[in-house]
């Protein structure tokens, strides 16, 4: 049996055109994962080489994986937060 995973693609911009929208996002939610993956690495430190996150090389791997799937299925919120601030930022003043 063949259980290979493939990540859900984004929607792509219409062709010529950049989605400034999107990046933003994007940066936000990346930045959500780094997060929740230290938090994690913190969380599983004392439970030793055979934890639920297996063994070292791989182990960070799948912390890393872990992270990003929690981020894109919706977080903890920080990602909207850093959204709202990265865009905040952009706005022109006058």
């Amino acid at each position: 049996m063949d259980a290979r995973v493939t990540p859900a693609a984004a929607p792509a911009a219409p062709a010529g055109r950049a989605d400034p929208a999107g990046r933003p996002h994007e940066a936000a939610v990346e930045f959500e994962a780094v997060f929740l993956s230290q938090m994690l690495r913190g969380m599983s430190g004392g439970l030793g080489a055979d934890g639920p996150f297996g063994k070292e090389p791989f182990g960070s791997l799948l912390i890393d994986e872990y992270a990003r799937l929690i981020a894109r299925s919706g977080g903890v919120g920080i990602a909207s937060a850093v959204q709202r601030e990265l865009l905040r930022l952009q706005e022109v003043q006058p």
